[in-house]
């Protein structure tokens, strides 16, 4: 990455320090003490020359210049120090008795008290005046060094490149050592901080510093010297926000024992720490976007795949049903045969079904009117289309006659008991009892199918609903793991919903076994007369 240049001052960024405010230029250098005796020097031989020629009243005015000069260009003290060397001169060669330091004429200390007072004002306003220009070229230095980092964030889109940008131009702008630390992989605050990025290099820290800087991290405070914390720690460690959450901690330091950053320094790595966190909440908002994309095209090929499969089997599944139904057996051990052949084909039939109903949901097609259905008749309906799948299955029908009607799609409702009992009968043991009860919950009604299975495993209630999800250590083993996705998906479409739960013992006495229960809402009952 090419280094930025400051639009300041022309020099690079990254070589660029930032200027501070230094008290000590106050007190005079050697090049102002020498200038200004050089100029009262001049003035001294000026002023003679001037006496020489009879105007001597005004050359106590020609040691302001050497005065002003100090004063104003070199401080406080090379100032005073100009006007009492002035005043000095002046007394030694034009005040008589001349060559002597005695003051006859009080006019005379007028004035070199005159030029000692000009020399005190002078530098009051030329230090100001300096310093005032140093804090504008400090603050010029510091807004350029904050824009040419603004600008190298914007070519970031990367977490590591970003480490790197810190610790390299964080350490170059205040002279420091710089660690970034941060969870690997990101975004796992109970994870190892690893460092990340470090000038000068270096793979780990030692146990104090890696405890400071877990503090900062955890507690989204500063850490280390000059902070509340950990003082004791060789590093100043600060954290790295994004969306007020701290993703890394930025460690400086120095390799003597002075403090790792000077109280002028703070502000402007504050500002620095807080542009990289917008630059992380840009980085972390374009990998969720990132991986946003990714599921919804891996939804999109998926219901592309599921679609093309469902339609292409569709076909060729229905003329071999129609087929299978169309042979006559010859025998008894012809009918076997092709009751098996029905029963496979039959359940490759559901499978399929269950394959375009799924891709129906997902993409939005599904369409639902809404009619008055008997659950009696449903029920009946949907066992009937099962009668082979259900095998030696006892079946214990529990609906009760005076229930009211339920508005809800014929064609929905088939499919979603068809899988419910469909579910009771995989699941439930081979010769176990799959019992359909519906009762009164409430002002509306609960439709439950009840197996004789191992039942679901704590806490995996509301995933069983998931598509393609088949659970371990439970009954819900096999099959596609579609059936109850559609269940769930159908369901809502009606305006209903579905739970999954384990049998109590208050269930004919037997604890073992799933219950999955269709909940029908008060709004989706139609009541007609003699019922309750």
């Amino acid at each position: 990455m090419p280094d930025l240049a400051n639009p300041a001052t022309g020099i690079p960024l990254s070589a660029a320090p930032v200027a501070t405010f230094d008290v000590a230029q106050d007190r005079g250098d050697v090049t102002g003490w020498l200038v200004s005796l050089l100029l009262i020097s001049a003035v001294t031989v000026l002023g003679g020359v001037l006496a020489q020629h009879g105007n001597d009243a005004d050359i106590s005015m020609l040691y302001l210049i050497p005065v002003i000069y100090a004063g104003t260009r070199h401080g406080l003290g090379t100032g005073l120090g100009t006007g009492l060397a002035a005043a000095l001169a002046y007394d030694f060669f034009f005040v008589p008795p001349f060559y002597s330091f005695v003051i006859t004429d009080p006019s005379h200390v007028v004035s070199m008290v005159i030029l000692i007072g000009a020399a005190v004002v002078c530098s009051q306003l030329g230090g100001q005046v300096r310093h005032q220009a140093r804090l504008a070229q400090a603050n010029a230095d510091r807004n350029g060094a904050l824009a040419g980092f603004a600008r190298m964030l914007m070519a970031i889109n990367r977490r590591e490149d970003l480490w790197w940008l810190l610790a390299r131009e964080i350490g170059r702008l205040l002279d420091v050592r710089t660690v970034v630390l941060a969870p690997d992989p990101p975004g796992e605050g109970g994870r190892r901080l690893v460092v990340k990025a470090a000038l000068p290099p270096r793979d780990a820290l030692d146990l104090i510093d890696g405890v400071a800087a877990r503090w900062a991290f955890d507690t989204s405070r500063p850490s280390g010297p000059g902070s509340d914390s950990m003082a004791v720690s060789e590093w100043h460690f600060h954290p790295v926000c994004g969306g007020n959450v701290a993703h890394a901690v930025l460690g400086v330091g120095r390799d003597d024992a002075r403090a790792p950053l000077a109280p002028d320094q703070a502000p402007l790595l504050a500002s620095l720490l807080d542009q990289a966190g917008l630059a992380l909440a840009r980085i972390a908002a374009e990998e969720d976007m990132l991986r946003l994309g990714k599921v919804q095209e891996r939804d999109r090929l998926r219901a592309a795949l599921l679609s093309s499969i469902g339609h292409d089997l569709r076909t060729p599944l229905t003329t071999v049903l129609g087929m299978l139904r169309a042979i006559h057996p010859a025998n008894e051990g012809q009918r076997a045969q092709l009751d098996t052949a029905r029963g496979e084909a039959e359940r490759l039939d559901r499978f399929v079904a269950n394959l375009i109903d799924m891709v129906r949901i997902e993409t939005g097609g599904l369409e639902r009117v809404a009619e008055p259905v008997d659950l009696n008749e449903a029920v009946t309906a949907a066992i009937d289309d099962l009668r082979r799948v259900l095998g030696g299955h006892a079946i214990v029908v529990d609906v009760a006659r005076d229930l009211p009607l339920v508005m809800a799609d014929p064609v929905l409702l088939h499919h979603c008991l068809i899988n419910l009992v469909d579910n009771a009968a995989k699941h439930g043991r081979d010769d176990g009892t799959v019992t359909v009860r519906a009762r009164a919950a409430g002002e509306g009604l609960a439709l439950a199918v009840i197996d004789e299975g191992p039942g679901i495993r704590s806490g995996e209630e509301q995933r069983v609903f998931g598509m393609f999800t088949r659970l371990e250590g439970s009954d819900r083993r096999g099959g596609t793991g579609l059936g109850l996705a559609i269940v769930k998906g159908f369901a809502q479409a009606m305006g209903m919903e579905v739970a999954a739960a384990n049998r109590t013992p208050g269930d004919d006495g037997k604890a073992r076994g799933a219950v999955f229960t269709l909940l029908i809402p008060p709004e989706n009952l139609r009541r007609v007369e003699g019922t309750i």
